[in-house]
């Protein structure tokens, strides 16, 4: 992924875990990562892998699609 998509994607798992009022540990909780894992995602620094992403879609609830529909 490219830096700008990197920090579109951190930027919407920020908006979706602030909506549902989660903190990055309750979210983490939900997901089984590490809150610097997360933290990393969030801020761009790092390329999720495709389980990671599949498992922070569902914290949320949401199938991987609807996750990354954004």
């Amino acid at each position: 992924m490219q830096d700008i998509e990197l920090r579109k994607l951190g930027k919407h798992i920020t908006k979706l875990r602030k909506e549902r009022k989660l903190t990055i540990s309750a979210l983490c909780y939900k997901n089984g990562l590490e809150p610097s894992t997360i933290s990393r995602i969030e801020k761009g620094l790092v390329e999720p892998k495709y389980l990671t992403l599949l498992n922070i879609a569902k914290a949320f609830n949401l199938t991987l699609a609807e996750f990354l529909n954004f």
